[in-house]
């Protein structure tokens, strides 16, 4: 009901707690920043005066009664889901709060390979096993795409016992699987439907783009609020439908999730949600007008191709989000990281990622059509700059994993070092990843390959930023320690 999401309970909740002037002889410390004169300053006084503790009138995150679950409950509304809960912890404990809901240790989960580790990292945390989908590759683009539902049909059928499938809507660079089809094939075997909607928040407040998780009846979805939903970095929602249990999933969120959940990043859930609920669509249609603009501008400039629908081929790309701009870089000689780079540090241009052969600029409604002019400007001039031969540069983003052992498994497994070179052969106990997007190269369990060190070593050449070894520099790496070593 369209009067009911006008209202923003935690905000007017705050706004009751300070014209009330409590004195505070509870956390945090900083006393409304009266105790932190330069944290005042610098994060502004209104700020800290809302940076407070679970009380009485504003309600508790890890079992709420009142605000918190009004604001809850508006959220559901808005979503279209049977409930929503607001997290503090990011949509990595969101993706990870689905995973460890649905699956116990020794349950199997269907998923494709290219997810966020924060996937991974549910697997090493419940010790549910994964059954991965490969998704399909564009050689053309180098990228990963959705999964085939045949491919899914055939790992159902293969793994009829498992518990749950798990879903990319969308892919990082926009790719959409059919999520209503492989919905319905999964609830046909009885297993639950969980989203990984990180990048698909828009999705549910604007007609023009792909389905949502919810729309089609999916089991969960977790919503990255933060990224095109307005939101405070590291908030976020989970959404739960059909039989899904509300006290159990909450009862899993509090297994992680903080008991001193932020005020600021509750209120900015509840008001970024108002103004979706309310503004949505034309919010969304600006979006996607901006983005073909620049897309259309982009195309223009020979060397660069910034893709769309025009890729859909009604199964691994059965969809795609318009609002994203992805640009493969490879038809200028250039790796997507190193275009990244240059319009970092000589344009002072901040994309959101960069890979072997694409960037992707994230455009919401808070840019400007200046701003637009700029990026066109900057690649129009880097490709006049730097362009060469793409003979040497590498061709695609995803490689086929050998899987040995669960990741729960080879994580906590006894664990020698070796360096890069020398590990090939050996079952990796830790990840390589780059971030972003934050898709592991290897992770705990799958064999490491020369393929794969070969990419970790160009990787490293063309400058991505590479995570998830217990070395800094990942030059070594921790193997899982064989029996006769």
């Amino acid at each position: 009901m369209i009067h009911s999401q006008q209202r923003a309970p935690i905000m007017e909740a705050l706004q009751r707690y300070q014209a009330a002037r409590v004195v505070p002889f509870d956390v945090p410390g900083h006393k409304h920043g009266r105790g932190n004169s330069e944290l005042a300053a610098f994060l502004g006084e209104t700020c800290l005066q809302h940076d407070v503790n679970s009380m009485k009138p504003l309600d508790n995150l890890c079992h709420p009664v009142s605000v918190i679950k009004e604001a809850e409950l508006l959220a559901a509304e808005a979503f279209g889901a049977k409930h929503a809960f607001l997290l503090v912890n990011g949509t990595t404990s969101a993706v990870q709060a689905m995973v460890m809901t649905a699956c116990k240790a020794g349950e199997k989960i269907i998923m494709p390979r290219n997810v966020h580790r924060s996937a991974i990292n549910a697997l090493i945390l419940s010790g549910a096993v994964p059954v991965y989908v490969n998704p399909g590759v564009d050689d053309n683009l180098g990228i990963p795409l959705g999964m085939a539902v045949e491919e899914v049909k055939l790992a159902i059928l293969e793994h009829p016992d498992a518990k749950a499938i798990l879903i990319n809507n969308p892919t990082y660079y926009g790719i959409c699987s059919n999520l209503k089809e492989i919905t319905e094939l999964a609830h046909e075997y009885e297993m639950l439907v969980l989203v990984d909607e990180a990048h698909g928040t828009h999705f549910y407040f604007n007609d023009r783009l792909p389905a949502s998780a919810m729309s089609v009846g999916a089991d969960m979805a977790s919503v990255s609020m933060h990224k095109s939903g307005g939101s405070l970095t590291q908030s976020s929602f989970l959404l739960i439908n059909n039989g899904v249990s509300e006290g159990y999933t909450r009862q899993i969120i509090n297994l992680t999730q903080t008991t001193s959940g932020s005020y600021l990043l509750m209120s900015s859930l509840d008001i970024s949600r108002k103004n979706l609920a309310l503004h949505g669509q034309e919010i969304f249609n600006k979006v996607i007008e901006m983005a073909q603009y620049t897309r259309d501008e982009i195309n223009k400039i020979d060397g660069f191709y910034a893709y769309s629908k025009e890729l859909i081929n009604g199964d691994t790309i059965f969809d795609f989000d318009e609002s994203k701009l992805s640009i493969h870089t490879r038809g200028i000689g250039l790796a997507g990281i190193e275009v990244y780079d240059i319009l970092r540090d000589e344009y002072d241009i901040q994309i959101e990622f960069g890979d072997v052969a694409n960037i992707l600029a994230y455009i919401s409604v808070g840019d400007r059509k200046l701003d637009l002019e700029r990026l066109i400007a900057a690649l129009t001039e880097i490709r006049r700059r730097y362009k060469r031969d793409s003979s040497s540069l590498f061709d695609h983003e995803y490689i086929n994993p050998e899987i040995i052992q669960t990741p729960q498994q080879a994580f906590y497994a006894p664990k020698e070092i070796l360096s890069l070179p020398n590990a090939v052969g050996r079952v990796a106990s830790e990840f390589v990843m780059c971030y972003p997007p934050g898709i592991p190269i290897v992770a705990p369990g799958e064999r490491v390959t020369k393929e794969i060190v070969d990419y970790i070593e160009y990787c490293q050449e063309k400058g991505c930023f590479l995570t998830g070894t217990e070395d800094p520099n990942v030059e070594i790496i921790n193997v899982v320690k064989e029996a006769d070593r």
